[in-house]
């Protein structure tokens, strides 16, 4: 099934359920007819729908299945939950703090500049106008990784830090549709990871830089207090294992060799972003 052929809801992790529903169903829905752009709600719609266009790499019913590596969760009173909760009280105490910042700006998946997030890791700027081929395929194998995700989601339907402990998150404008997404595991940090995972091939001298900032991508999750460690550590689990399945994809690997290609052209020219901000937060 495209993507481009899934109804966009008004948030990302709207439009994730929306697509894993989608999957899951024998029934295509309906495309959404672009609309102008008229407020920051149409605008999020717009990127949202740019993103989605790209597609997957990945056949309906062919990702792994999570449920076959994702445990259960943490049962309540185990010593693992008491680590989740211990993590999450340490995020409460993060807000508003400059790694506070850098988690609402990981929160945002579904927009073109999703990619940007990992420009200072690279040591050059991602993007749409500098590397093209490499947002491209980006884009379309973030909704491989964040999909994956949807089995172990549905099995357990897990409450997110937020729902217990009635603190504050980083994206309010979420929380009705966060409420009914199940926690466990992260498709932000399968996304992240795995976006990390194929820049380090990408770009191997700067590997270890790339495959961090994919790890902390998920963790901006668990400082925005909207999921618990748990979840992002199985969410990279996710990464990991879908990352293997791409690798046989011929598709996926026909556009690493392009990206590829295009880094070994362009990259010498590519200017250094300015990470000061984002340096001194994910330092926290």
């Amino acid at each position: 099934m495209k993507m481009a052929r899934i109804l966009v809801g008004v948030g990302g992790a709207a439009a994730l359920a929306a697509c894993a529903s989608a999957v899951a169903s024998s029934e295509p829905q309906a495309a959404a007819a672009p609309a102008a752009v008229t407020s920051p709600d149409d605008a999020q719609k717009a990127a949202m729908a740019a993103v989605m266009r790209n597609g997957s790499y990945l056949p309906r019913g062919t990702a792994p299945n999570s449920l076959l590596f994702n445990p259960p969760p943490p049962a309540p009173g185990s010593a693992a939950m008491a680590r989740d909760e211990d993590g999450a009280r340490a995020a409460i105490a993060m807000q508003g703090t400059a790694r506070w910042e850098q988690a609402k700006i990981d929160a945002n998946l579904f927009t073109p500049s999703v990619t940007d997030t990992f420009s200072c890791a690279a040591g050059f700027r991602i993007g749409p106008e500098t590397t093209p081929r490499v947002q491209a395929l980006l884009l379309k194998s973030m909704m491989d990784f964040g999909l994956a995700s949807y089995r172990t989601k549905n099995r357990y339907q897990r409450a997110r830090p937020f729902m217990e402990n009635g603190k504050a998150t980083c994206t309010p404008d979420q929380e009705a549709v966060l409420r009914k997404d199940g926690s466990y595991p992260s498709g932000h940090s399968a996304i992240g990871f795995g976006m990390g995972l194929i820049l380090a091939d990408l770009v191997p001298d700067r590997a270890g830089e790339l495959v961090a900032r994919g790890r902390a991508f998920g963790e901006s999750r668990r400082i925005c207090n909207v999921h618990w460690l748990s979840d992002i550590e199985e969410g990279r689990v996710v990464a990991a294992t879908v990352f293997a399945r791409l690798n046989a994809d011929p598709a996926f690997a026909a556009d690493m060799a392009a990206a590829r290609a295009e880094l070994a052209e362009k990259r010498a020219s590519l200017a250094a972003p300015d990470c000061a901000r984002e340096n001194a937060a994910l330092a926290m």
